[in-house]
């Protein structure tokens, strides 16, 4: 293959019913709003018309994801491409938290806590008590995934520890094969990859936010090293994009 770069685009799904009411949603299976479509509709459409093509897809086992995913590729007539789910690719388990709003929450706790609990490193929510409706050791999506990996709360530690290994040992051969690969996930999965794909520092990572249905795109040399990182759309939506992501757990 003469092109030796690897070709990489990671894509947060578009604004899900429970992004619009401002509430942690975690593992809950909450769908897209209408806006969500559309913006899974604009990057797809960004994609082809910036001469984009993959080879092989992957995206988390929450339909937000998964419809966006969907909605890409069929705006790019590329609905035949494969597909893998994975839960390591899930979002972060937000643990009790779960269905609760987050301006509600910086109300009450804080929001220097609420803030903690976003975007610490290594600091968990309150968990949920076993056998909880919310627990996914109950829910019947997760009923191949050995019971011992199911959380019942997640800091962002323990996101990278299940979805960095994912990547490494699943997503990453591909891309070394030459493969073109689109990865529809989470804020929370997806900071955990590019924490350890840029080699960012814990403190570096809590201030990257990351847009909902803009695709991020990067070219990697054959050792790793990224020769190109870029969002592909509209600069000035974008960065609206991100300053709302940002001041999303900020009391009203």
């Amino acid at each position: 293959m003469a092109d030796k770069t690897m070709k990489l685009v990671i894509v947060r799904h578009g604004e899900s019913e429970w992004n619009l009411k401002n509430l942690f949603t975690g593992w809950t299976d909450v769908d897209l709003t209408d806006t969500g479509r559309a913006e899974a509709t604009a990057g797809g459409r960004a994609l082809k018309e910036q001469g984009y093509d993959f080879d092989v897809c992957y995206t988390s086992m929450l339909k937000r994801a998964i419809h966006t995913l969907d909605i890409i590729l069929d705006q790019m007539d590329r609905a035949w491409l494969p597909v893998h789910k994975s839960w390591c690719l899930n979002e972060r388990h937000y643990g009790a938290l779960q269905g609760l709003n987050k301006a509600d929450a910086a109300a009450e706790h804080g929001e220097d806590q609420v803030l903690i609990w976003r975007r610490s490193f290594d600091v968990r929510p309150p968990a949920l008590e076993p056998g909880d409706e919310r627990d996914p050791h109950v829910q019947e999506q997760f009923r191949d995934v050995n019971p011992d990996n199911l959380p019942l709360a997640e800091c962002l530690a323990d996101t990278i520890d299940r979805a960095w290994p994912y990547f490494q040992h699943t997503i990453a051969p591909q891309l070394e094969r030459g493969r073109r690969v689109l990865i529809a996930a989470h804020g929370n999965s997806l900071r955990a990859l590019v924490m350890k794909i840029e080699g960012l520092s814990p403190d570096e990572i809590l201030k990257v936010n990351i847009p909902t249905g803009v695709p991020l795109s990067y070219t990697f040399d054959k050792d790793w090293n990224i020769l190109d990182k870029h969002y592909i759309g509209d600069p000035d939506t974008i960065k609206r994009k991100i300053d709302a992501v940002a001041n999303q757990g900020k009391a009203k």
